[in-house]
């Protein structure tokens, strides 16, 4: 009876055994089948619309070559949006399923800046090559053109990092402003000036003047900037600072000019239209203005479709942009150039000694760290005086949105960048420790000093010693030239310059 006992009780436990396992196998497929309709279900373009609800989201695809091609084939959301099978797919699905139902349910659609998600660097996280590779596996075909074939080239040979987007962003999400095509319509207008003046603005006192541009309509506000001492870079407790701010020395400035804001487009294109040519010349040394050869026509809209007029001129090189100064002196008589970098800092402190010419501390500003980007951060005091990541809808501003600094100057910090004269060296200011009279920057180098952050940078990066520097090969990395441009940037959106005029030492 005990040996009897022992057989059922091993036959009933491996009955339950196998029972578990058929069950096990009766959910497991369930699941399978459920989660696998369940994967079909939320990767349908309207289910992927129900909840992306940003407003140009189904127009620019069904007007992008991915919907509206000669082939009738229609590349799906899912299909540029996750990566193919075998990448990561699911773990991609469940990653940024996460994020949409976060925002879904803890954000405004409204409130969100649709236009700053739309940038290169947003897409690239959104967006995988693998996607793009597997349906272009032939990266040169017949009807590529030599532009295409070299942008592949640089593609595949290139040690920065270069993705499909640089150049095929718009092949998604159709965007009229990133047409890539010679653009040699550019500067051309029918506009007719209604005063033209025929001689520049006499200077006969260091007071601001307000400089007139001969046999143009235009002209621009120059501030004058008394000579001083200042203590150049941040001092080592300044929240966020970066080491090549340091060290923190004492710089003695002679007086000049400063341009009130940013050049604007009505004044660069004056200089395109009397300078512009199809040649790559370099510009001659010569007394005659028509003698400076200036830019050749861009690829694309450098204004990004964002409109000219008073905004900020943008992407032109430093090159294109020292020779505008050129440009400028020979016009006026005057001697105009850019800024030193010691003249930037100096000008967009007013005075100051704290991190920007205003009160606030950049942690509070700053959108670095995990709980601000939950519950925002402070911009009740910045917003006022400076374009930022936080306070800008992804584009350059008119200078009258902020208010003026202490000399009077608009946009030192925010909005765009702004070139130097200097060459960039992580460690100039060791030079200078001990004390320097108008300095200049190093002798020679690679890249040129930036200042003053812009639309694009947190508020880190707009403080009063913030330094940065021009990355000429990754901001060319679209130009489908042969050699590059060395006049406008292709891949660099906020970039441009104010003036700095010397003054005479004759003058009162």
């Amino acid at each position: 009876m005990k040996i009897w006992h022992s057989v059922r009780t091993l036959f009933s436990g491996k009955r339950a055994f196998l029972a578990l396992i058929v069950i096990g196998l009766i959910v497991g497929i369930t699941f399978m089948q459920v989660g696998g309709k369940m994967v079909t279900y939320t990767s349908t373009d309207q289910y992927c619309m129900s909840c992306h609800v940003h407003p140009h989201a189904e127009q620019s695809w069904k007007l992008s070559p991915h919907y509206d091609n000669k082939s009738g084939v229609v590349v799906h959301c899912v299909e540029c949006h996750l990566p193919p099978k075998g990448h990561g797919m699911l773990v991609a699905k469940a990653k940024h399923g996460a994020i949409d139902l976060y925002g879904y349910l803890f954000k405004d659609s409204a409130d969100i800046k649709w236009a700053a998600k739309r940038t290169i660097d947003k897409a690239k996280k959104f967006v995988y090559v693998e996607s793009c590779t597997k349906c272009h596996q032939n990266l040169f075909p017949k009807t590529l053109t030599v532009e295409g074939e070299n942008a592949h080239l640089n593609y595949l040979t290139s040690k920065t990092e270069v993705s499909c987007l640089n150049c095929h962003i718009d092949v998604g999400h159709f965007d009229p402003n990133r047409k890539h095509e010679h653009n040699k319509n550019f500067g051309v207008t029918a506009t007719v000036n209604a005063v033209t003046y025929t001689e520049p603005t006499p200077v006969t006192d260091f007071k601001n003047f307000t400089e007139k541009i001969p046999g143009t309509s235009l002209s621009f506000e120059m501030v004058a900037i008394p000579g001083g001492q200042f203590i150049m870079g941040s001092p080592k407790s300044e929240p966020l600072r970066k080491p090549d701010e340091g060290p923190a020395h004492p710089v003695k400035l002679s007086r000049f000019f400063m341009a009130k804001v940013e050049v604007s487009w009505d004044e660069y294109l004056e200089f395109f239209k009397a300078t512009s040519s199809q040649g790559r010349k370099e510009e001659t040394e010569n007394d005659q203005v028509d003698a400076i050869s200036g830019p050749t026509p861009p690829w694309g809209a450098p204004d990004q479709g964002w409109g000219k007029g008073s905004r900020p001129a943008i992407t032109m090189t430093w090159k294109a942009a020292n020779v505008y100064c050129k440009w400028l002196s020979k016009m006026t008589g005057k001697k105009y150039r850019l800024p030193t970098e010691a003249e930037w800092e100096y000008a967009a402190r007013g005075g100051a000694k704290t991190p920007y010419f205003f009160n606030g501390n950049p942690k509070k500003f700053t959108s670095d760290g995990f709980l601000k980007r939950i519950f925002g951060r402070d911009t009740a005091v910045i917003q006022s005086y400076v374009v930022y990541k936080e306070t800008s809808p992804a584009e350059t501003q008119e200078p009258g949105v902020v208010k003026e600094n202490p000399f009077g100057l608009k946009n030192m910090l925010g909005n765009v960048y702004e070139f130097c004269s200097d060459y960039y060296s992580p460690t100039a200011y060791m030079a200078y420790k001990n004390g320097v009279v108008n300095p200049k920057g190093p002798k020679k180098g690679q890249e040129h000093v930036i200042r003053g952050g812009s639309f694009k940078s947190d508020a880190k990066d707009v403080r009063c010693a913030a330094r940065d520097f021009t990355k000429t090969k990754a901001w060319l990395v679209t130009d489908p030239q042969m050699p590059k441009s060395v006049w406008w940037y292709s891949d660099c959106i906020d970039i441009g310059f104010r003036v700095v005029c010397e003054a005479d030492p004759n003058i009162n």
